[in-house]
């Protein structure tokens, strides 16, 4: 079944009823009805598919949270055109690579932009938007089968090459259901948006579970601290997903009063964290400021969600619970054989939400699978004796900061372009507000300075890959066959 078809029967009876409130560009805020959703998406649909877009046809999006993402995503699923969010913290470097790699039709962008490869089409969306409202309302879409391709997010390994994850409509519609019955989500909630539409978390989970279940949604750009008092206490919203850092954010009484917290809690039915670990102590500092215990989950972008903390029952802090329904998983050592209970291993899975593969990466795809179709996901973790699962870091080097994965080859790559630079090494040291945050260890001539590198790495990637700060070593500590041993680098200290 395509989402198409899901997201009709969910909205059967909510033409009329409120669905989405969003702050306009003048900075006005509008409420959207469900029917008015739908003529948005039919109207966008149609210019989309006026421009030549097909089904199988790949459109990235590098657009922030706002009402015309949405539009374009649903006119996608309508379409059968395969969507490829972009994150809008990247840079010209990070931009090429995707949209070498993905090759769309075109590239949906706040205004012209020079960061993308000549000769690809770039269509704003004001652009589009100003275009679709001459149109009919008619509907435009494509008979789809549910295994039909619906997005392709780019993701990596610790080689640091990006590899797009191609998600099928089946994966979001499995992912969709399984959250809207396992939290409770229904109509009656008030869901508040805050996390990026580019990312599975705030897409695959968030934009899902407000369309499976019909209840309204308040969209915004961005968290942020000097707004997130007002917004809490005037929506009021009953469902929040965010990540570790803004509820370490939101635990600060210069951004939360504490009777504005016990008013949060009091409207509040459940808070979901996921996409980086969440400390214990924030989980109980949580519990005991706004009355609510957070449910923590796992997932990733090849599988969406595997793992959750219950709704009803224990949500045990620092861990990430128990396989969601219709998932199995297995905790394996190098073998792919499962280990004993309370042993550490990597979390291998199966479930109606795992992709097939890579975009064009055929190779990366039967590295990522065992011979018997569980994915590895390069998690290592141990499971108690009563099924709890607690993560105990990657198989590889990824740092996650902030919810953000970044990883460390990219970075060391782009330092060694500098001839100066003859070893770079990239690690996350832990950081109480993100998590982690990126360290690199440098062997260079002595004229360089490390003010320079920040300035490379702020020019050509994401902020949050930028080095929090450059060691000089006099050599990195390597094997015999040459493999650098991160785990002997100094301390860092800041």
């Amino acid at each position: 079944m395509s989402l198409t078809e899901l997201f009709d029967a969910s909205l059967k009876g909510r033409v009329s009823r409120p669905a989405l409130d969003s702050m306009d560009a003048s900075g006005v805020l509008r409420t959207l009805t469900f029917g008015e959703v739908e003529a948005r998406a039919n109207r966008m649909a149609s210019e989309l598919s006026a421009r030549g877009l097909k089904p199988g046809d790949r459109l990235c999006v590098h657009l922030g949270n706002c009402v015309e993402f949405i539009d374009v995503y649903l006119a996608c699923v309508r379409l059968g055109v395969i969507m490829v969010p972009m994150n809008i913290l990247y840079k010209e470097r990070e931009l090429r690579h995707i949209v070498g790699d993905a090759q769309p039709l075109a590239v949906v962008t706040g205004g012209v932009d020079a960061a993308y490869p000549t000769g690809v089409a770039q269509w704003p969306v004001r652009e589009l938007e100003g275009a679709g409202a001459a149109r009919p309302q008619e509907r435009t879409e494509a008979s789809l089968e549910g295994n039909a391709p619906a997005l392709i997010v780019y993701t990596s390994g610790t080689t640091g090459v990006a590899k797009g994850a191609v998600l099928s409509h089946d994966n979001l519609a499995a992912n969709g259901r399984t959250l809207a019955s396992a939290w409770r989500i229904t109509d009656a909630d008030r869901y508040l948006a805050v996390l990026p539409l580019f990312h599975v978390h705030g897409l695959g989970n968030g934009l899902h579970a407000w369309l499976f279940s019909g209840c309204r949604m308040r969209l915004v750009e961005r968290f942020e601290q000097k707004t997130a008092a007002a917004l809490f206490t005037e929506f009021k919203p009953t469902l929040f997903f965010g990540v570790p850092t803004i509820y370490v954010r939101l635990l600060d009484p210069a951004v939360i009063s504490e009777a504005d917290a016990r008013a949060i809690g009091q409207h509040a039915r459940l808070f979901v964290s996921g996409s980086a670990p969440l400390p214990a102590h924030v989980h109980e500092a949580f519990r005991q400021r706004f009355g609510h215990t957070i449910l923590e989950r796992y997932g990733m972008s090849e599988a969406l969600m595997i793992i959750s903390n219950p709704y009803d029952g224990e949500r045990r802090a620092g861990t990430v619970g128990l396989p969601l329904p219709g998932v199995t998983i297995r905790i394996a050592d190098k073998h792919d054989a499962p280990v004993p209970e309370g042993e550490v291993g990597e979390v291998q899975m199966q479930g109606p939400a795992l992709f097939r593969g890579y975009w064009q990466r055929d190779d990366a795809t039967a590295v990522a699978f065992t011979h018997d179709g569980f994915f590895r996901t390069g998690d290592v973790a141990v499971r108690s004796p009563d099924g709890y699962v607690t993560l105990r870091g990657r198989r590889g080097d990824l740092i996650i900061s902030g919810g953000f994965n970044i990883y460390p080859r990219e970075i060391e790559e782009l330092l060694l372009e500098d001839s100066r630079v003859r070893e770079a090494a990239v690690v996350g040291v832990p950081d109480p507000v993100r998590g982690e945050v990126p360290v690199a260890y440098i062997v260079a001539d002595a004229s360089l300075d490390s003010a320079e590198l920040t300035e490379r790495c702020q020019a050509q990637l994401a902020s949050f890959k930028t080095p929090r700060g450059f060691v000089r070593v006099e050599s990195l500590p390597r094997t015999a066959l040459g493999k650098v041993q991160k785990h002997l680098l100094p301390k860092w200290t800041a």
